[in-house]
């Protein structure tokens, strides 16, 4: 966010404002970039609805029942921020881990999207708050921090607002980053900003990096050498999921006409547009080879079900949606729509294969340790930039399979579902890589435990 909105050479700016006038500058850049996306957000209110709930927490204007969980002060408080889908997941793991060693901790949980709204509002309760990420301006934080009154603010990989964290810091409040990481493009645009970042950085106390390269890099943009820690991936930690829950699902999707136990499940995970309609195409060419291939869907966002729906019926498929329940068919169908929200693990867990989403046609990509912790082959496509570390380590264990193109994915696919020992093999690895690398949830909660005593 700040690279984007500030694109002066740190040297320059150094040489020309004194340190107050850069924060003055970064609020003025801040207001302007709001006003200009305005459009985009109240765009995105209309479409995706979650967003015009609660509205007024996004400038620390709490409802009545927060403010009275707030202003119960008998337990000491952590605010986490986490943005999103997968950032909240490692809340969750984090608040769990940290509450088994400290019962009396509460914590306030804060995200930005909808979607992980509603995540988090299935997981917590009183105690325990949650709450739209405030915007980041002085007085908006400076009152998000009276109320809430936390013991320390953790964020979540690569969460860098100057105002939170220079107001927590004027507080005395201690600020920590769990599961760093700094992608290549995040690293340069940085880099352009590093006499800011120094500041920034000198003000959190404790950094937890996903692997070397990101503790490096948070170094080099000036944050102190002794504060960051290389303790691996909290992404790792993944806790299976219920079994009477998969098997709830699974009769579900009986219902609707595709039976598990019967059939070979290729799930998409976490998909994007444009790789919907690619793998509805690639199943249409592999059910001729393998006609007990079934594909489920699970879109990143679930409020695309409808264009995904048109595609489908598009190319004459039978299919289910997983938001009508009720369905029932007796005979069996092809895809199975899964247009909820929080349950992607549970179909994981009933897949045959795997392909992790945003991946092949959008950048970035998506967690692949949920499938691999449960033993599924994963396939991937070429953009996974935002899980570097974690792609080195699955590449070097040769624990996944990662294809360059469209039609390598159908290669690729044809090779695992016409071998099942090649299936097998690989989703052993996968699983042994995600025990290896377990561990660092322990690691960063003893950090934090450390600075909470200091």
């Amino acid at each position: 966010m700040l690279a984007r909105a500030w694109r002066f050479e740190s040297s320059r700016v150094h040489h020309y404002f004194p340190a107050i006038m850069i924060w003055h500058l970064y609020n003025i850049l801040f207001v302007l970039g709001f006003l200009l996306l305005l459009p985009r957000f109240l765009y995105r209110m209309w479409r995706r609805g979650g967003y015009r709930a609660h509205f007024g927490e996004r400038f620390a204007r709490y409802n009545d029942r927060t403010r009275a969980v707030l202003a119960d002060s008998r337990q000491p408080r952590i605010w986490i921020h986490a943005v999103s889908v997968g950032e909240i997941h490692v809340a969750f793991t984090l608040i769990d881990a940290w509450r088994k060693k400290r019962p009396e901790l509460t914590f306030a949980l804060s995200t930005t999207t909808s979607t992980a709204y509603k995540l988090g509002a299935q997981r917590l309760s009183p105690p325990d708050v949650l709450f739209y990420f405030p915007v980041d301006l002085p007085f908006i934080q400076r009152r998000a921090l009276a109320a809430i009154r936390p013991r320390a603010l953790v964020l979540v990989e690569a969460e860098w607002w100057p105002n939170v964290i220079r107001e927590a810091r004027k507080q005395s409040i201690p600020v920590a980053l769990v599961n760093g990481r700094m992608s290549d493009s995040s690293f340069n645009g940085y880099r352009k900003l590093q006499w800011f970042m120094k500041q920034l950085l000198g003000d959190v106390q404790v950094l937890c990096a996903q692997s070397k390269t990101d503790a490096e890099r948070l170094v080099a943009l000036g944050a102190p050498a002794g504060r960051v820690h290389a303790v691996g991936s909290t992404k790792y930690e993944i806790a299976a999921p219920p079994e009477n829950r998969v098997a709830d699902i699974a009769a579900q999707m009986r219902d609707a006409g595709l039976d598990v136990a019967s059939r070979t499940v290729w799930v998409g995970g976490s998909t994007w547009p444009g790789e919907e309609e690619a793998l509805v195409d690639l199943y249409l060419l592999l059910k001729k080879s393998y006609p007990s291939l079934a594909l489920t869907l699970v879109p990143r966002h679930a409020e695309r079900a409808g264009e995904i729906v048109r595609l489908i019926e598009k190319r004459g498929l039978a299919y289910a949606q997983r938001s009508n329940k009720a369905t029932v068919s007796s005979d069996p169908i092809d895809i199975y729509l899964a247009d909820t929200t929080g349950e992607l693990m549970f179909f994981y867990a009933l897949a045959d294969v795997v392909f992790v989403g945003k991946s092949l046609t959008q950048q970035g990509g998506q967690n692949v340790i949920e499938p691999a912790a449960l033993g599924k082959p994963v396939v991937v496509g070429p953009h996974m930039g935002n899980f570097k570390s974690i792609m080195e380590d699955f590449l070097a264990a040769q624990a996944l399979l990662q294809v360059p193109n469209k039609a390598q994915l159908e290669e690729t696919m044809r090779k695992l579902l016409g071998d099942d020992g090649f299936k097998q093999t690989l989703g052993a690895r996968a699983t042994a890589l995600v025990r290896a690398k377990s561990g660092a949830m322990e690691r960063t909660i003893s950090l934090l435990e450390e600075m909470m005593r200091t």
